[in-house]
């Protein structure tokens, strides 16, 4: 008997269902376990941290933007492990195993970096901090600046006047919207990885997929370390939808009272439209330096040997001054 033609479609779909199925447990079973490896939590006045650390020498505060946590702060600065720095990278409230306490705004947010520094036994350090990190990084150097040898802002979501053109068209609320619910799902964001990588670079990640496939190997490895690093996003919901709310919220800080010597960076392409406000950001801040590149995107492709000379300049001339 011949076997009808929809049961040969539904027993395909089943056979695919699970194929996926299975995939999707593998790669999600193996991205949390990644999320956890090197990290630590430990016990501040302001409440549970988690951390990883590497490298000896000047320390320095990593402080990850959206998606992240201390995995993707250490991603992005380990190299500068190897240069005589001694990285510390968190995560932030609602990211991983620090949880998200009633206030999350970046000045409480401030504070506990400082916690964690006291709970470390690090009297001052370096803080950088990376896109949606940046705000907290700011109110760091603004509340605290006795613990502060240096600031390092890499396409910070920072705020700017309305007289100040935008770089890139602001991102809508239905994009935010959309951008919510695929970051709210391990499923989504991993099909989205799998079937439109080069969309989820564009919309999520604010960077040309063009870029990226023009840059070298390396390159190309790192990036795609970056953004598979983002899973599992339901263990990072928490601070996702607070980096959202915070982007539409931020107001002035006081630049003018930052007193550490300070670098900021961003690329003109980025389509998160950081490159104006990190502009006026290091025009405020006395004495900054703004390193500002025509191409990179978010992520600042084929920028990095270039971003991480610039703060070893920052980090040595602060370990110069801080032991004459």
């Amino acid at each position: 008997m011949k076997t009808p033609a929809w049961a040969s479609v539904a027993l395909g779909l089943l056979v695919a269902c699970r194929w996926i199925g299975w995939h999707f447990q593998q790669d999600i079973k193996r991205a949390t376990a990644y999320s956890s490896v090197g990290g630590q939590v430990v016990d501040t006045d302001c409440g549970p941290i988690e951390f990883q650390a590497a490298g000896q020498g000047v320390p320095l505060l990593i402080i990850h933007g959206s998606g992240g946590g201390h995995d993707q702060g250490m991603a992005w600065a380990r190299p500068l492990a190897q240069e005589g720095v001694r990285v510390i990278a968190m995560s932030r409230f609602g990211y991983l195993r620090t949880p998200r306490p009633a206030d999350a705004s970046p000045e409480a947010q401030a504070d506990a970096h400082v916690c964690l520094m006291d709970a470390l036994g690090i009297a001052r350090a370096a803080v950088m901090g990376v896109s949606a990190g940046g705000p907290s990084a700011m109110q760091t150097a603004i509340r605290h600046p006795d613990r502060i040898s240096g600031l390092v802002l890499v396409v910070p979501i920072a705020w700017k006047p309305g007289t100040v053109t935008d770089s890139a068209p602001p991102v809508s609320d239905a994009k935010d919207a959309w951008l919510l619910r695929l970051l709210g799902s391990d499923f989504l964001f991993w099909t989205g990885l799998q079937l439109a990588r080069d969309q989820l670079f564009r919309h999520v990640l604010a960077t040309p997929p063009e870029l990226i496939a023009a840059a070298s190997p390396k390159e190309q490895a790192r990036v795609n370390d970056l953004a598979d690093r983002i899973l599992p996003v339901s263990l990072r919901a928490a601070g996702l939808r607070d980096d959202t709310r915070l982007g539409k919220s931020l107001g002035p800080y006081e630049l003018a009272a930052i007193q550490a010597p300070t670098l900021v960076v961003s690329a003109s392409d980025d389509g998160f439209g950081t490159y104006a406000a990190a502009e006026y950001t290091a025009r405020h801040i006395n004495g900054a330096r703004f390193l500002g590149f025509d191409q990179g995107g978010h992520l600042l492709v084929g920028q990095e040997e270039t971003v991480r000379t610039a703060i070893l300049d920052l980090l040595n001339g602060e370990l110069s001054r801080d032991t004459n």
